[in-house]
């Protein structure tokens, strides 16, 4: 059986995947700084047998310790999936709050790279790492200039990790979202449900479920196949801040 390893996988794109992927016969590690609701979430997958690891992927001692102690079974890994990551306020750079600057370049830029750098000793001949970006990663937009900038690195480090473990036989994809329902927004915008809504009135946005079963038929291609990149919108986007709101 193989093992799919998965950061963030407590809420949104990362249990969506964590349910694909046991569908599609994965036993899974699944990884989140809310051990409750990874618990719930194994309770769910069963019997697909499941390790919970409780990291936050900034810290790099953490990651590294919680990898060294896989157990047995679950030590080689077959699929990474680099879902952890955040993104805090909107605000013109000059008036952006540092705390939020560090919180997202520290998640979504060098949490990845810890738990790469971790995970891939023990992934071999075949294996494949999936990085979750976004549009933002390719298209700038109003105050989101640090968020933008983590992603656009993002977009970088999958193209980057492609050339250098070509070699070794590891194919590397990125998986860039657009508009996608999920605690994103509440989170961004530190609790306010209310212009969390707001981001999503009018329009149908894509769920969790959309973005996991695009990750699902990525890392289930024959060997020969390797999807590079992957943007994905909902049908009434087109581009970052293009969106078509119904009354």
């Amino acid at each position: 059986m193989k093992t799919a390893f998965i950061t963030g996988a407590s809420s949104g794109i990362g249990r969506a995947t964590a349910i694909a992927l046991a569908k599609s016969g994965f036993q899974l590690v699944i990884a989140g700084r809310r051990r409750e609701r990874l618990e719930t979430l194994v309770q769910e997958l069963a019997p697909t047998p499941v390790h919970i690891l409780t990291f936050d992927v900034r810290d790099r001692a953490a990651v590294e310790a919680a990898v060294a102690g896989l157990p047995a079974p679950f030590q080689h890994v077959d699929v990474l999936i680099n879902n952890a990551g955040n993104a805090h306020g909107m605000a013109p750079v000059q008036e952006g709050d540092v705390a939020d600057w560090e919180a997202m370049l520290d998640g979504n830029v060098k949490g990845l790279l810890y738990v790469s750098r971790a995970v891939l000793p023990r992934m071999g001949e075949g294996g494949f790492i999936v990085n979750l970006g976004s549009i933002a990663g390719y298209e700038a937009y109003a105050n989101g200039n640090v968020y933008c900038a983590s992603k656009a690195a993002v977009a970088m480090l999958t193209r980057t990790m492609r050339i250098d473990l070509l070699p070794r036989g590891i194919r590397v994809a990125e998986v860039a979202p657009g508009m996608v329902e999920t605690e994103f927004s509440a989170v961004r915008f530190k609790g306010d449900e209310e212009r969390a809504a707001s981001v999503y009135k009018g329009v149908q946005p894509l769920q969790a479920q959309d973005i996991a079963e695009l990750i699902q038929f990525i890392v289930t291609r024959p060997p020969h196949v390797q999807i590079a990149e992957a943007v994905i919108f909902p049908a009434a986007q087109a581009a970052a801040a293009t969106v078509r709101r119904q009354p």
